[in-house]
């Protein structure tokens, strides 16, 4: 079935973006109450590690305008929405883990009202010293699991063997997701107990089975309905509480209930990054090249497992980023603490991994006098032998030498790399850094099972096209791609496409919107679908025009073409349905070749890789430590995009996220457990002052994808985000001059302004 190319590649705009700018785009507090809606608040613990010895809640269920108040007792199942593991109560029972677990909540006549009335709760504890640190959990072995262990060859000989050895320790922060559109939920009560749930949620199927448990129902009495989220990037993938809570208290009351977190309680009972550590010893050769790596890795995993497992295995998948190592040993420490459980971010872990190896290659260049750009081309994965990954995949798909060269040629590397040497000899205040990192990333679910997809598609008598998928718009654009895509295979017009709200009820037991795998899989099966209809319509075709010409026809310009013969769409698909031939099909679409031992660690967890470089030119002040992005070039392969506009807002925004993460947001704790950092006033995300001057991104003109994706396209929801990576180095690059590139500085990230100062004068006392 040959298709018209209209809609592939279109620059179009995001579905909704007139509706994100004029406020007529419907998110989960949007939605208009019915007059008898209450409004749901959480009473949440003031102590980090504690008993609760007594509570009384009589000033709460007194206080004006409550209605009910529920805690773990009003529960009449499962007390857990742990995603994997077992771990994330709703509601505590006695033994608080962390400042800001849920104790309780109430349903009110208004959310003010409920939220007066949670602080008239009046409870006692006992109070335990809380481990807050990462550090202080590594050195008291308080481990969620058991240290996982990675092998390839023998490190320790080869280290033993080379003729340069480093050894090192880095760090890497946590951060605050900050989506514009915080948690909400509004869950609508319904006959037989059945539910309603308006979530704002990258999960709607899992927040389905959870609510489930929780009310000891079958899921089928539960609908999640998602229209768009207002960002998520991972922080609603498993954040089931709120619907959790809300969907409770309207079990209890029976009447429509919205619970809405502001922004502090948002920060401060949510998850966050996983802060990363890791220790290093490395053997080299005087090229530069890795002939031997041990390292000690671990992670924050707050208070308990949520998908931290899953996070650390990518960690542990990237942490060769675009190198062959051929020797490599790492010890892996999954590290709990007494803070707010660390979940899904952007990266889901491969940023963490992936940061660590460019420290070492950072390092290991400056220890050698060389250009850190020679060093990562030495060891670089090649087109021979050296393409074979520590977890024993064969990478059929590399480019990054030749993108990374071509970065180097465009960019004028060289050229300002000689510049900025020259300018930082001659200001003794001011000093300017550059440099140049790749970007290797995979693509799949580690975990193989959520490599599946479906889709439901209804053709109208009209020539219309009614589509439903278990992927979540959350600002990405999926829904402008997909419906491109079908209408590209119907040969329509793009408006004559509509897609409708994640529904619970029209495809079941989705995989979350994650993993950058949200198009991939959801316009596989959306293609799927469309293609039962049109063998449906072809076979009607043929048999009543008597059409026996074997080549397929082609949908072009909304019609049908057979060779000389053309039918149009619209009344062909009446035509149809007047002779019963269906215009309906559900879809279903699995990522194939993926096989992975997670307890071998060997095998292909991923279906292909996505390729980026980013050069960044950074000015410190070394009296601050204040930064300035002076310049950005981005290369990055996107494959066959479907939609370049949609692809160029993805790089650009999460390379920006990636520079937060890296070089300013910063999140933190005090000795108690308390996260001090909860507010827009105590949280810096980037603003429009901290975007680069000069902001250059192109797209791989020449990227397609080996594997068969739709269209030859290649996902950018997460790797854009690691070519932020960039700045960091170009930051270490500037305070390295003040040594006149003659020492290693030592700076963790993020790279905040303290931090910088601190590092300058690290490297000036020693």
């Amino acid at each position: 079935m040959k298709n018209s190319d209209n809609h592939i590649s279109e620059i179009r705009p995001h579905d909704s973006a007139y509706k994100h700018v004029s406020g007529a785009a419907e998110y989960t507090d949007d939605i208009k109450e019915p007059h008898d809606t209450l409004f749901g608040a959480i009473g949440w613990s003031k102590k980090a590690y504690a008993k609760i010895k007594k509570i009384d809640l009589n000033e709460v269920i007194n206080s004006e305008g409550v209605v009910s108040v529920v805690n773990y007792l009003d529960i009449p199942g499962r007390n857990d929405v742990g995603p994997v593991f077992d771990g994330d109560p709703i509601f505590v029972k006695d033994k608080v883990e962390f400042f800001g677990q849920p104790i309780f909540a109430v349903a009110a006549t208004s959310i003010e009202l409920a939220r007066k009335a949670v602080l008239k709760a009046k409870i006692n504890y006992i109070e335990y010293k809380p481990i807050v640190t990462l550090k202080d959990s590594l050195n008291k072995k308080n481990l969620l699991f058991d240290v996982r262990k990675i092998n390839k060859g023998n490190a320790q000989k080869k280290i033993l063997k080379s003729k340069h050895t480093l050894k090192g320790n880095f760090t890497t922060g946590s951060q605050e997701h900050f989506y514009l559109e915080g948690q909400v939920a509004f869950v609508i009560p319904k006959e037989d107990n059945e539910m309603i749930v308006y979530s704002s949620t990258q999960h709607p199927s899992e927040t389905q089975q959870l609510i489930g448990k929780m009310l000891n129902q079958k899921s089928n009495s539960i609908t999640v309905l998602v229209r768009r989220i207002g960002g998520g990037f991972g922080g609603k993938e498993t954040n089931f509480m709120t619907a959790a809570i809300c969907s409770l208290l309207a079990h209890k009351t029976k009447k429509p209930v919205k619970l809405r977190l502001d922004r502090d309680d948002d920060i401060i009972l949510t998850g966050k990054r996983h802060e990363f550590f890791s220790d290093y010893e490395v053997g080299f050769n005087d090229k530069g090249i890795i002939q031997g790596l041990k390292v000690k890795l671990a992670s924050k995993c707050g208070m308990s497992p949520d998908l931290s497992y899953a996070i650390n295995e990518r960690a542990l998948l990237h942490i060769d980023n675009a190198y062959f190592l051929s020797d490599l040993q790492v010890e892996n420490y999954l590290c709990k603490t007494n803070t707010s459980t660390s979940t899904a971010f952007r990266g889901f872990g491969g940023n963490q991994g992936m940061m660590a190896i460019e420290n070492i290659i950072d390092n290991i260049s400056r220890f050698l006098n060389k250009d850190p750009l020679e060093v990562r081309k030495n060891n670089f994965y090649q087109k021979n032998k050296k393409n074979i990954t520590h977890y024993g995949m064969k990478i059929q798909d590399n480019i990054i030498n030749e993108l990374f060269e071509k970065l180097v040629r465009d960019a004028k590397y060289l050229k300002r790399k000689n510049e900025i040497k020259k300018f930082n000899i001659q200001n003794k205040i001011k000093k300017k850094g550059i440099a140049i990192t790749p970007v290797k990333f995979g693509i799949s679910f580690t975990t193989i099972h959520l490599n599946q997809a479906g889709a439901l598609v209804h053709l109208y008598t009209d020539g219309s096209v009614y589509l439903n998928h278990g992927g979540i718009e959350m600002g990405q654009g999926t829904h402008t791609k997909i419906a491109q895509v079908v209408a590209n295979s119907l040969g329509l017009p793009y408006e004559k496409v509509k897609i409708s709200s994640t529904n619970t009820t029209k495809v079941p037991n989705t995989s979350a919107s994650a993993a950058s795998s949200t198009t991939d899989l959801n316009a596989a099966a959306a293609l799927n679908a469309t293609t039962k209809i049109k063998k449906n319509l072809e076979k009607f075709i043929k048999d009543k025009y008597k059409i026996f010409s074997k080549e397929e026809p082609i949908y072009k310009n909304e019609s049908i073409i057979f060779g000389n013969r053309s039918f149009e769409f619209k009344k062909i698909v009446m035509e149809a349905y007047l002779n019963r031939v269906s215009l309906s099909s559900s879809g279903f679409y699995s990522t194939p070749k993926i096989k992975f031992n997670k307890k071998k660690f060997t095998g292909r967890p991923f279906y292909y890789f996505c390729y980026g470089a980013a050069v960044s030119e950074v000015t410190i002040d070394t009296l601050t430590g204040e930064n300035i992005l002076e310049r950005v070039d981005i290369l990055h392969d996107a494959g066959n995009t479907i939609n370049p506009a949609i692809e160029f807002g993805q790089i650009e925004g999460g390379f920006v996220q990636g520079q937060g993460w890296l070089t300013m947001e910063e999140v933190k704790w005090n000795d108690n457990g308390k996260i001090t950092t909860f507010s827009p006033s105590t949280y810096k995300i980037p603003a429009v002052g901290d975007m680069p001057k000069k902001f250059n991104v192109e797209i791989y003109k020449k990227g397609k994808n080996v594997e068969n994706v739709v269209n030859k396209s290649k996902t950018t929801g997460e790797p854009p985000l690691m070519l932020a990576m960039s700045v960091f180095f170009a930051i270490k690059d500037a305070i390295s001059s003040v040594s006149k590139y003659k020492k290693i500085p030592k700076l963790d990230a993020p790279a905040t302004a303290e931090n910088i100062l601190l590092s300058i004068k690290e490297l000036k006392k020693n």
